[in-house]
């Protein structure tokens, strides 16, 4: 059985709604899988019923989301779908549809974003992609966590292969609202270790409260690694081991990497890694006011010489 096989298997249904439930193999014409996780596979599909335009379809494990979502049944979470559906921003994904697959999968349809994630373009270094564009990516990015805190949520899972850059390079998408959390007191105690361990805060690594600013921790990871094209911390990166040392061992300062990157950016960047949450950049609106004067990420608009 080939992949595509496999996937229409997955998605079931032979005939209309069940229900109603979504029947995505008969709505749907699938192109390609996207990605497989381990809460989620991702498809790219034609949507017959718009028209046939191109969609994304995030079909989740339901043992997984339940596995998520028990430990905050108690709190009345809203769902990814649900807080999904909230957030309408140009540099947020849109979605357009939740809902039951006729297997009992939860599903988000989504528009389709066809650039490469950011992890695609620093993990292989891919300089075109975004020379002579880091400050716009960077304000885009800073643009779409902005909009989904003054929404009221923290998005836990900010890291370069959740924005995903649009085919001019010149703008971002930020995307996947799995591990999000409403920013209300309830949903900040200690606990709840989940993310992407490069980019994880340090409270969120030791287990203390939490608040928007875990957001702006791995937000400072994922502009350093933009610039810099390398991890802030050098060790065990392959593992994600390097996420117990973000507050026990200093990065190494971004100029030290990168010399010709302006100074204020890389201050600004550094301080939003600040390990102690106190001395952390507290919003990212004041992040967004200290760049703002930035024209550009290298003082003679080109890369240094260890990334060339």
């Amino acid at each position: 059985m080939g992949i595509f096989d496999s996937v229409k298997s997955m998605l079931g249904g032979s005939g209309g709604s069940s229900g109603g439930r979504i029947d995505l193999q008969k709505r749907f014409t699938l192109e390609r899988t996207a990605f497989t996780g381990t809460m989620a596979k991702f498809v790219v599909a034609k949507d017959h019923d718009h028209g046939g335009r191109l969609v994304g379809i995030k079909i989740l494990d339901p043992e997984k989301v339940e596995l998520f979502e028990s430990r905050f049944r108690h709190l009345k979470k809203p769902s990814e779908g649900e807080i999904a559906l909230k957030m309408h921003h140009p540099n947020v994904v849109e979605t357009y549809e939740i809902g039951m697959s006729t297997k009992g999968q939860p599903i988000l349809i989504m528009e389709f974003v066809a650039g490469p994630s950011m992890q695609n373009i620093i993990v292989q270094k891919q300089e075109q992609h975004v020379a002579g564009k880091r400050m716009m990516l960077i304000r885009s990015m800073c643009e779409a966590l902005k909009y989904v805190h003054n929404q009221g949520f923290i998005h836990r899972d900010i890291c370069p292969r959740n924005f995903i850059l649009l085919p001019d390079s010149k703008d971002v998408k930020l995307i996947d609202f799995g591990l999000t959390l409403p920013a209300t007191p309830p949903f900040m105690v200690p606990g709840n270790r989940t993310g992407t361990p490069l980019y994880m805060s340090p409270e969120i690594v030791r287990r203390r409260p939490t608040d928007k600013r875990v957001d702006l921790f791995s937000l400072g990871v994922t502009f350093y690694c933009l610039i810099a094209f390398c991890h802030p911390w050098q060790g065990d990166v392959v593992s994600g081991r390097a996420a117990l040392h973000h507050d026990t061992s200093p990065p190494k300062p971004l100029v030290d990497v990168c010399p010709n990157v302006d100074p204020s950016l890389a201050r600004g960047v550094m301080q939003l890694m600040h390990p102690k949450v106190e001395e952390r950049t507290p919003t990212i609106e004041q992040f967004i006011q200290r760049i703002a004067k930035v024209k550009s990420v290298y003082q003679n608009g080109a890369p240094s010489p260890e990334l060339s």
